[in-house]
């Protein structure tokens, strides 16, 4: 123990004294990632909340032909201003981006009504722009509560109840809590925490040992009085060190960047206070080991530096990819995927936001399976560096 001791602090020293890699690994994936990660979303959140209050312009063709819808817009914060002069000018202004809306009220408007049929108005947008589709799909919401209000008041003058047009009145009950909406928006969270975690370590692992070989000090080191297994432990625990310090830092920014998201607003509260993010710590410990192991075997395998890194690259997305795939399919807890290294982390991770119970059975299974991976990984490292070709 004391050799592997001594190979883990020279490695942990080597690493120290190159300041710039130290600051890139402990700097753009633990704490730029939750930084941007809130920028973004708070930008959106503020845009989504001031969109929802501002007045909106609607551009309008023939809107004298309409004063009652026009008058139940304004009441709706829709203020309508003159349009473009016909239907050909409104949709070129709508694809040069002039205007990104229009509504075009025809000249029959006002004699379908009278007729009781079906009144056609064309409301103009171009889909493919994020901000004209918002301003659409919120003038749509405002054209419908005006048809049903029309349609009611047609049932009601001819002696009728309007409540007969509603033969179903559905309650909905929605039993989430704050915490558990706020998952949906930050489900996303464990995805930086397993990147910035093998960011921490990935630089060390490849100076450990294809870095090594590359400037040829792999040979006079294993010309020393230290066992090749007593070697490669003492390099995975030094990456092991700097990848839970990359973890805790992740971890800390996002307890940080999350007071300065407005989440309370749109009913969403996230419970993740400094007890959740002691448990997401030791929740996450066990795929240190698994992750260090995983980049040391890879940059072994490698002749020189550049080729570690494009090789590591690879590593980083990998164990991402279970995450990105439950997120879509918006997938429960289950047993068999605890087995799943990083898979059962962010599953185990959304509950404990949530503030849901978690399964001890599943956090037990997700502990000795990942440490168990890990370990063999480890071993399958031992073995490679008794081989007699690892200098070539």
């Amino acid at each position: 123990m004391r050799t592997i001791f001594i190979v883990f602090v020279k490695e942990i020293i080597d690493n120290l004294r190159d300041r710039r890699t130290l600051g890139t690994a402990l700097i753009m994936g633990p704490i730029f990632g939750p930084v941007l990660f809130a920028f973004v979303i708070n930008l959106s959140l503020e845009r989504s909340l001031e969109d929802a209050e501002r007045p909106l312009e609607l551009p309008v063709i023939g809107g004298e032909l309409a004063p009652n819808l026009v008058s139940y817009l304004r009441s709706q914060n829709i203020d309508t201003v003159a349009g473009p002069d016909d239907r050909a000018a409104a949709l070129d202004a709508v694809k040069t981006g002039e205007h990104d809306v229009v509504l075009i009220i025809p000249v029959t408007f006002g004699e379908q009504l009278a007729n009781s049929v079906p009144a056609t108005i064309e409301l103009v947008s171009d889909q493919a722009d994020t901000d004209a589709d918002r301003i659409a799909r919120r003038t749509h919401r405002a054209l419908q509560s005006y048809n049903r209000e029309l349609a009611a008041l047609r049932v009601f003058a001819r002696g009728v109840n309007p409540a007969v047009l509603r033969p179903l009145n559905i309650d909905e009950v929605d039993v989430s809590t704050p915490s558990g909406r706020s998952a949906m928006l930050l489900g996303m969270m464990s995805y930086f925490f397993i990147f910035a975690t093998l960011m921490g370590g990935m630089y060390l692992a490849i100076d450990a040992t294809a870095g090594e070989r590359e400037r040829g000090s792999l040979e006079p080191l294993l010309s020393l009085p230290v066992t090749r297994d007593q070697l490669i432990l003492g390099k995975i625990g030094a990456t092991c060190i700097f990848m839970a310090l990359s973890l805790a830092l992740s971890l800390l920014s996002f307890h940080v960047a999350l007071k300065f998201m407005p989440l309370e607003q749109l009913g969403m509260t996230p419970n993740f206070g400094p007890g959740v993010v002691f448990a997401a710590f030791l929740l996450f410990a066990p795929f240190i080991l698994l992750g260090a192991a995983v980049m040391t075997l890879v940059a072994s395998f490698t002749k020189s530096y550049r080729e570690a890194q494009t090789w590591l690259s690879v590593v980083l997305i990998a164990p991402t990819m279970p995450i990105l795939i439950v997120s879509l399919l918006t997938l429960r807890p289950k047993t068999e995927f605890m087995f799943v290294p990083s898979l059962s982390q962010h599953l185990l991770l959304v509950d404990m936001v949530k503030n849901e119970p978690v399964n001890n059975l599943h956090v037990t299974i997700s502990v000795a399976s990942t440490l168990f991976f890990g370990a063999l990984l480890t071993w399958i490292c031992a073995r490679l560096y008794r081989r007699e070709g690892l200098l070539g």
